[in-house]
């Protein structure tokens, strides 16, 4: 694992983003927490490599909120085409 941020999938629609924060911070210092309302999915960031890795290992497949959750190193961004605005 090169980076600290993770994706986390296949969370409840109910889950808030203090709710992310505190299971991650078993596994060391976060960052910041950003789950996507209504996609199923946000991103953690670690204050270290060491740590990202840590809690990849320890809750990749495991329960969180009656869902089995992936959590995988977050890859970067794709960039979009700009788009142009017509009238």
């Amino acid at each position: 694992m090169q980076g600290n941020r993770l994706y986390v999938g296949n969370l409840s629609y109910n889950v808030t983003t203090e709710q992310l924060e505190e299971l991650f911070s078993t596994h060391g210092t976060v960052k910041q927490v950003n789950v996507i309302e209504g996609k199923g999915f946000g991103f953690v960031e670690m204050s270290s490599t060491k740590e990202a890795e840590s809690a990849k290992a320890a809750l990749d497949g495991s329960d969180f909120g009656g869902r089995t959750i992936r959590v995988d190193e977050a890859r970067p961004p794709k960039e979009r085409p700009k788009r142009r605005f017509q009238r």
